[in-house]
């Protein structure tokens, strides 16, 4: 006898299809990609009309009223029921989008949302947009101090989620590649910092990959994020700062830090830059030299790399201890099974067997049995 399908117990309402591929939403895409792998998930991605205007209009009013208007989104018919309603929204605007589908609520039995970036001094220009999250049960944030300035709008419903990565797509093990890159750089990056790698490839034929147009759009995610994983994990030394450290005038001088500083580790690329003064960063990145410190403002990435250069014991060191620490630590699997925690649901078999997969590339990486258990701090404590 055929068994009948097998029910899917989470919804993941995705953008995908409405913000396309813009390079900052790539890791949302990832994520919802592997949770549909290790859980019993069915992914609802609506499109909107390109030609019509009603999305730009929703979005600045806003701004300006308590309006939330339909940005063009047909409703879709749930199959419902699900356990779990789940979506990552980018920006607090973006709320508009999941606001227009809210019916979904009605046949889940919980929700969360994930917000990437909500500055704690753009809460109140975000007002009109934020109380859309109290349709949901649970709201994580990738911004540990926005945690308490946002309750204290919305309800005790905010919690932190540190961010992650696809740690098996960024190992360099088994076979680990020629790291024939000396140092990668993406995205932003400090002008004297940069400045100093340029004359030093100039001058001593350093090998230096690092962004040279502007564009904000991928050809394809999944390809994208392929490309910086293999980038990554075939460069010596890899570039990382806080969150939009060079736009203080931006984030209000408050300290946050993204994915480089967990595709870095992952990859086992000495990573240099920035250790940001930030509460939660030591708890993640606990280990010896985790983050080789050079400031942004210093010029002196070319001191630290010829220091590293000459003691290549602890370079191994550091990049084996790096990307065992991602494998089983910061995937996206701990993450996904820190959110099925909040939403008070059992993890499926999928999950372990991938965490069985990290585990044994970590034992790989490492060269011996790697820590027990993922994480020694509550990754979703607020």
């Amino acid at each position: 006898m055929i068994s009948p399908p097998v029910k899917p117990r989470v919804l993941v309402f995705s953008l995908r299809n409405i913000f396309g591929r813009a390079l900052n939403r790539c890791p949302h895409y990832e994520f919802e990609d592997i949770i549909c792998e290790i859980d019993s998930a069915e992914l609802l991605a609506p499109t909107v009309d390109p030609a019509s205007r009603r999305a730009s209009v929703a979005t600045r009013l806003g701004y300006h009223a308590p309006l939330a208007l339909n940005p063009g989104i047909p409703k879709p018919q749930a199959k419902g029921p699900y356990d779990l309603l789940f979506t990552i929204c980018g920006f607090p605007q973006d709320l508009i989008m999941f606001n227009a589908v809210s019916n979904l609520r009605d046949v889940c039995k919980t929700s969360v949302c994930l917000l990437d970036e909500l500055w704690a001094r753009d809460i109140h220009k975000h007002r009109h947009f934020l109380p859309i999250l109290a349709k949901f049960d649970v709201v994580m944030q990738y911004h540990s101090q926005t945690v308490k300035p946002l309750s204290d709008v919305i309800g005790p419903r905010c919690r932190y989620l540190a961010p992650g990565v696809d740690a098996t797509l960024f190992c360099p093990y088994p076979d680990p590649p020629e790291r024939a890159i000396d140092v990668y750089s993406m995205g932003r990056r400090p002008k004297l910092t940069h400045q100093k790698l340029l004359s030093m490839a100039r001058d001593s034929g350093l090998f230096y990959v690092h962004d040279t147009i502007s564009g904000s759009q991928a050809i394809d995610s999944r390809e994208h994020r392929a490309q910086i994983a293999n980038l990554a994990k075939r460069s010596r030394y890899f570039l990382v700062n806080s969150g939009k450290f060079d736009s203080p005038e931006e984030t209000g001088h408050q300290v946050e830090f993204g994915y480089r500083y967990f595709e870095g580790a992952a990859s086992g690329a000495i990573m240099l830059g920035e250790r940001p003064n930030n509460e939660v960063f030591p708890k993640l990145f606990d280990w010896p030299d985790a983050v080789i410190q050079v400031p942004p403002d210093s010029g002196e990435i070319d001191r630290a790399i010829r220091e590293l250069d000459r003691e290549p014991e602890r370079q191994d060191r550091i990049r084996r201890t790096g990307v065992a620490q991602a494998l089983m630590r910061h995937d996206w699997a701990y993450r996904w099974e820190a959110i099925l925690d909040a939403a008070g649901l059992q993890p499926l078999p999928g999950l372990a067997a991938r965490k069985q997969r990290l585990k044994t590339l970590a034992e790989t990486a490492s060269g011996h049995s790697p820590m027990s258990s993922p994480a020694e701090f509550d990754l979703i404590g607020s």
